[in-house]
């Protein structure tokens, strides 16, 4: 007898609950079960300790190829 054992598969979302831009931030905290204002005060260390451009870019391209849940 063979046993099928279907996982779940978690996927990374922008949030609709947990929003204040676009909710990348947001949907990293649920995928990584963390608070997300943890995540945004660590983007917002990451952004404005690498010269703004970095930080913001990478916000915009996660904003465009993240989908919204």
């Amino acid at each position: 007898m063979v046993k099928i054992v279907s996982k779940k598969v978690k996927r990374l979302y922008r949030s609709k609950k947990e929003k204040i831009i676009a909710g990348v931030c947001g949907g990293l905290g649920d995928y990584l079960n963390l608070d997300p204002v943890v995540i945004r005060l660590a983007w917002a260390m990451v952004t404005i300790f690498t010269g703004v451009f970095p930080g913001i870019t990478a916000y915009l391209i996660a904003w465009a190829i993240m989908p919204e849940r």
